[in-house]
């Protein structure tokens, strides 16, 4: 493996040139632009958002694609426009009654972001002042790329960030299973951000085998749920779900918080896909639940005019 700079073609074979521009959904994401025997293909890969708080926003579809591929995660909603609201609220009733809050987060960037946000509401006193520990191996790691990032000025990030950015005074760290256990038994309110983001599987498993009995605690779900997934099964009120072999009560408030996603949304996509210097021959939409690659694929067609279609699981287009 090595590193490639932003926006610097690369041979990836003989006849094959790769670039890769911001995408500005994770730390290094990318959105490749493929060109090969006059052809030049644009694919989003997992598209960011403009309004990111740390990352620069997704560069434009490359000019001159014939065809352009993109996901459609969030192809058929619309992120709501204040998602600490939604956070803060959850956050003060639980501590009002004396619980505590349990936030299944994605390890690498989603975590950050929510790290920044409740930084953001105790600093503005909107929230009560409590520890908040990140208990994920993955997303401490996670976290320490970060923060190495801001202190070194990456080229993915915003130029005006603070070198502190997350370096919160109540930030704590669970590195050890015995320092992950203890917060289970905390004495006091607290914050616990853990993986995984959809409840499958990690440290956050045994946080909620513990919490979810309990009405005093409070389980955030800041993120997409895909079906299939304990965190869809919380958010579509679950009375129990089974972890590591046992059925759990669900006791907790469960609280799903749209918006921390770090995936562009419909308009967002679409807005992207617009601001193309010349429009492609033609749009395949991948990456989505069947009814959001389709509504986002009847949307390109009316809003954009071009001709857009799903990609069918083991499909084969000529590209020209």
């Amino acid at each position: 493996m090595k590193v490639v700079e932003f926006d610097t073609e690369v041979a990836a074979a003989e006849g094959i040139s790769v670039r890769l521009p911001h995408a500005g959904h994770i730390l290094g994401s990318t959105s490749p632009v493929i060109a090969t025997a006059g052809t030049t293909i644009a694919f989003s890969g997992d598209l960011g958002r403009g309004n990111h708080p740390i990352l620069l926003p997704p560069a434009p579809p490359a000019h001159g694609a014939s065809a352009v591929v993109i996901e459609s995660t969030y192809g058929d909603r619309a992120h709501p426009p204040d998602p600490a609201g939604a956070l803060r609220d959850a956050v003060t009733r639980t501590v009002e009654r004396g619980g505590s809050v349990l936030i299944p987060a994605f390890a690498v960037d989603r975590t950050e972001l929510l790290v920044l946000a409740l930084q953001d509401l105790m600093r503005g006193g909107r929230i009560p002042q409590v520890p908040v520990f990140v208990d994920s191996p993955m997303a401490l790691r996670g976290l320490a790329v970060y923060r190495a990032a801001v202190a070194s000025g990456h080229a993915d990030l915003r130029p005006d960030l603070p070198d502190d950015l997350l370096d919160a005074p109540l930030l704590r760290t669970a590195h050890s299973a015995a320092e992950s256990e203890s917060l289970n038994e905390p004495g006091e309110s607290i914050v616990v951000i853990s993986a995984s983001g959809m409840a499958t599987g990690g440290r956050v498993l045994h946080h909620l085998k513990h919490m979810l009995p309990d009405r005093r605690h409070t389980v955030v779900l800041p993120g997409f749920q895909a079906a299939g997934t304990r965190g869809r099964a919380l958010l579509d009120g679950a009375q129990a779900v089974k972890i590591h072999g046992d059925y759990v009560p669900v006791r907790a408030e469960v609280v799903g918080v749209e918006g921390f996603s770090v995936h562009a949304d419909a308009g967002e996509l679409l807005a992207w896909l617009g601001s193309a210097p010349t429009p492609p021959r033609v749009v395949y939409v991948v990456h989505g639940e069947p009814e959001a690659s389709a509504e986002l694929t009847r949307r390109i067609r009316a809003e954009l005019g071009w001709l857009a279609v799903v990609a069918r699981d083991g499909e084969r287009v000529r590209v020209h």
